[in-house]
């Protein structure tokens, strides 16, 4: 049970290992609190979404499930987009301000949980208990997304602003899987 809940979680983390990679290519987010900030607020949602999902069983599954994939690709399109703008013009930023705080760390950190729900809602519906894997979901959603945002900061002063535009793409990329696999299934 261990390692196939160890393999959901990372599944789950890797959207927040992407996203936190993109944003760490950035200068807002460079330094150490905003990283912790990021990943635990990523890691938080990942395991709050698997409860929620598992609390909630069937019954909201069927209220959500039309249009949540939309909501992920248009929250990750969305600030996809912005990293791709900024990339292209040096002299723009791709945040204002901070993204690991706020609305926009509240924003991404929906998108990126979504998956997490259906997780839960399938635990209910095969009567799993949900606290551990809840537990190591978030935990390794944490360390990915800490890792992701560390090593995009290094590959940002690496590789300059082109970091952002593949950020930026990745995000668009991980929004639409997310709109495929819930058409094509």
């Amino acid at each position: 049970m261990l390692f196939t809940t160890l393999m959901i979680a990372v599944g789950l983390a890797m959207d927040a290992f992407a996203v936190s990679l993109g944003i760490g290519t950035g200068e807002n987010a460079n330094n150490g609190r905003a990283k912790l900030r990021l990943a635990f607020h990523f890691g938080l949602f990942q395991a709050g979404m698997t409860l929620l999902g598992w609390l909630a069983g069937s019954t909201i599954e069927r209220f959500i499930r039309e249009f949540d994939h939309w909501v992920a690709f248009g929250l990750l399109a969305y600030v996809g987009i912005r990293m791709i703008r900024s990339g292209l013009n040096p002299e723009k930023e791709t945040y204002s301000s901070d993204p690991s705080r706020g609305g926009l760390l509240v924003m991404l950190s929906l998108a990126t949980s979504m998956d997490a729900l259906a997780v839960g809602l399938s635990m209910a519906m095969i009567g799993s208990t949900v606290a551990f894997p809840a537990l190591v979901i978030g935990l390794v959603t944490f360390g990915l997304s800490l890792f992701g945002s560390f090593w995009g900061n290094h590959l940002g002063h690496r590789f300059g602003k082109r970091m952002e535009i593949l950020g930026g793409l990745i995000l668009i990329g991980i929004g639409l899987r997310i709109v495929l696999g819930h058409i094509l299934t």
